[in-house]
């Protein structure tokens, strides 16, 4: 693996701050770089595909966006160098992600009345690109996001919230259960979607569809297309990050965790809001 391609898959693995969407974004943006920039072989490409289908197994997003690369390259006319053919297909693919992250926003909008208090765990490209068409359209709204530890994912959300003029209220993961009665409607983004009714998110995801269940708020799942997977809860890898970013004690009887994703049961929440419409649970009419 040459040293364009080997620096494409350390920055995804190390990326702890971008959701999966973003990620996938950022990974295939670099695939189509490095294309450009360089003649590539096909055996160099398909090594940085593996590599990466595998690279973060808790966010499927990526995966799926190189499988459906995969499906539209054909056949290579030279095999010593596919850069030509393979950049436009990529650069396709990523285009694909940009439009079913736009589609997820426009319908999520219409969901949300005006002067909604939205809830918010962790950082999602998808809610983020909500929140800002909402902006745009000079919608009144505001805002509570959690802090989402140990990455911290919140305070960046709310640093551009901030920046667009969106009150913003930032709270510790453990006030959701307070925070949650002042909410009129609760958002949470998705990493990947699975086979058998659950969903994997940040971890705090599921004590947030507790809470806002408990509550009688509603909670909708923004996910596209890209994030279906054929995994279930029981064949599906969560990510586990170091646990000295804790900075917990340390000591002979302390075994830290640091487990990055859950799994939640779509019974708690109150639909999923894709790129190809709108879908209550339990199951009804697509909108």
């Amino acid at each position: 693996m040459d040293t364009k391609a080997r620096a494409i898959l350390e920055t995804t693995r190390e990326d702890q701050q971008s959701g999966a969407t973003q990620l996938a974004r950022k990974t295939i943006q670099g695939i189509h770089q490095w294309l450009l920039s360089e003649t590539v072989p096909a055996t160099a490409l398909d090594e940085l595909f593996e590599s990466l289908s595998a690279a973060r197994p808790s966010m499927v997003p990526l995966a799926n966006a190189i499988a459906r690369c995969r499906e539209l390259f054909g056949a290579w006319r030279d095999h010593s160098n596919v850069s030509e053919q393979a950049a436009p297909v990529v650069s396709s693919v990523l285009e694909q992600l940009t439009r079913a992250n736009e589609r997820v926003a426009l319908s999520a909008a219409e969901l949300v009345p005006e002067q909604a208090t939205i809830l918010t765990h962790s950082r999602s490209s998808q809610v983020v690109a909500l929140l800002r068409l909402l902006a745009e359209r000079q919608h009144p709204f505001s805002v509570i996001c959690t802090q989402s530890s140990p990455g911290n994912e919140g305070f960046t959300l709310a640093r551009e919230l901030d920046e667009l003029g969106i009150p913003v209220t930032l709270i510790t993961d453990a006030q959701l259960g307070l925070f949650v009665p002042a909410a009129d409607i609760a958002f949470s983004g998705c990493d990947t979607w699975l086979s058998d009714q659950h969903f994997v998110n940040k971890s705090g995801s599921y004590l947030l569809a507790l809470a806002a269940r408990d509550r009688g708020k509603p909670l909708w799942v923004l996910a596209d297309s890209f994030k279906d997977s054929s995994a279930t809860t029981g064949s599906v890898h969560l990510e586990e990050m170091a646990p000295e970013e804790l900075c917990g004690p340390t000591g002979a009887h302390i075994r830290t965790r640091n487990i990055y994703f859950e799994t939640v049961p779509v019974r708690l929440v109150t639909g999923r809001v894709s790129d190809q419409g709108v879908f209550s649970f339990p199951a009804g009419p697509r909108r």
